[in-house]
């Protein structure tokens, strides 16, 4: 992607397919000529003019209504033309292909909203935003996006770095002019006001991470020997019979998939082939696959037969990650008059429920969100994404390195540097300091469009 091109781009802004009005959107220094050229005349700026829609021989195309935002009063900051004709996938090509023809050539993905972040009409966290409104898979999710847009999130980020900022500018001065002998080390108001900002960056943290979860959600695997129940607790936490269900062992030969909501929070439910050994060639690569499923689970859902394995042999064979948090499944226990419930086993979380009835069903998912750290949306004020997250945390050791060179080595000019470190980090959100490769990668995973 050409970060800084002022090239005129034009591309189809709705959905492929057929449909009642389909959009193409316009943007750049030619927008003007076009419109002239396809409408027959320059609509009012930001006033809806029904037209025709003509091509090169003056031919109608199509009809509907055209808009023209004159720069700086556009979504990107420049000449913007949207013609809303209808649906069709040829007239929609067909409009579009005028527009190349007279100088526009096809927008990349995501370039729209990168000329809106270059021409500050938005910073990078509410680039993102506009993506995660399209993308919520949840309400909670569009909600939050929504105010990420309006620039929740990156007021936080501003406060901190100001806060930051003013913390510097009397450290610096410190070191810079000692003659005006500002004993910054031994005041304590570096060391309170250094404290204070590590509280408010943690605080931050935590929304933060409570927002990825409601972004992306995470991957739930489930896993157990064969028989056990994993598709029954499939279909008992998706609410459907998603997976076959029978007495035969060895049912399921393959990876199966849903996603659902727990609480708000996206999960995206994996079910997978019971893990034993077997020389039945399809059975042998539906465990294949389990054992490479789990590898990338966020979590692992170990299911057992509370009537059949009460002791749970057969995790000890199971050879799970040792890296993944995983939560034992005492699945069937209204075969063996046990009440569902919580407790422990092999220094494990044990939650035991029957999946065919659904009993206990609402203790694993409460067990799963706290598990999760989720404090509930009600305490989430913006999504946020892994690199905010790694941006933050990155923050976060800085000062904590430079409150180490502050209390144990009086090193100002050390903890000067960590303050420096801990600023960048933190503008790297919102894009005051970033790489082009940086939203090169950012902008690439919009759609066209947008």
């Amino acid at each position: 992607m050409s970060i800084h091109s002022q090239d005129t781009i034009a591309a189809i802004a709705t959905p492929s397919g057929r449909g009642g009005v389909g959009i193409i959107r316009v943007s750049g220094p030619l927008a003007e000529d076009m419109a002239r050229a396809i409408t027959g005349a320059l609509p009012p700026p930001r006033f809806a003019r029904f037209c025709n829609f003509l091509d090169a021989q003056g031919e109608v195309l199509d009809q509907g209504i055209a808009l023209y935002f004159q720069a700086p009063h556009s979504f990107t900051g420049e000449d913007v033309l949207e013609l809303q004709g209808h649906g069709g996938p040829v007239v929609m090509d067909m409009l579009l292909q005028r527009c190349l023809k007279l100088g526009a050539r096809l927008a990349e993905p995501g370039e729209f909203s990168l000329r809106a972040y270059l021409n500050d009409k938005m910073d990078l966290a509410q680039a993102e935003a506009v993506a995660d409104l399209i993308d919520s898979e949840t309400a909670t999710a569009a909600r939050l996006a929504s105010r990420s847009l309006q620039g929740g999130f990156s007021r936080k980020i501003h406060e901190l770095v100001d806060a930051l900022i003013r913390l510097r500018m009397y450290v610096e001065a410190a070191i810079d002019f000692p003659e005006e002998e500002i004993d910054f080390l031994s005041d304590g108001k570096v060391s309170a006001d250094l404290r204070s900002v590590i509280d408010k960056v943690e605080e931050v943290r935590a929304k933060a991470g409570t927002g990825r979860l409601l972004r992306d959600g995470i991957n739930l695997v489930i896993a157990g020997e064969p028989n056990a129940g994993k598709s029954s607790l499939l279909n008992a936490l998706a609410g459907v019979d998603a997976a076959i269900v029978t007495e035969v062992p060895g049912t399921t030969r393959d990876l199966l998939r849903e996603r659902i909501q727990i609480g708000g929070v996206p999960v995206h439910l994996v079910d997978t082939a019971g893990l034993r050994e077997t020389s039945d060639r399809v059975e042998k690569e539906g465990v294949r696959r389990a054992r490479e499923e789990l590898g990338k689970a966020d979590q692992l859902l170990w299911v057992y037969d509370a009537s059949a394995d009460p002791g749970n042999a057969g995790m000890a064979q199971a050879d799970l990650p040792p890296d993944i948090p995983v939560t034992l499944i005492r699945n069937k226990v209204d075969k063996v008059n046990e009440a569902p419930g919580r407790g422990e086993r092999r220094g494990l979380p044990e939650i035991g429920l029957s999946a065919r009835s659904g009993e206990g069903l609402e203790l694993l998912k409460a067990h799963l969100l706290a598990s999760m750290g989720f404090q509930g949306a009600e305490n989430t004020e913006f999504l946020a994404r892994r690199r905010h997250l790694d941006a933050i945390d990155r923050a976060l050791e800085s000062l904590q390195k430079g409150r180490m060179a502050l209390e144990q080595q009086q090193a100002g000019e050390l903890l000067a540097e960590d303050l420096r470190q801990a600023q960048l980090a933190l503008s790297e959100i919102t894009g005051a300091f970033s790489a082009d490769d940086l939203l090169g990668t950012i902008f690439s995973s919009f759609c066209i469009g947008k």
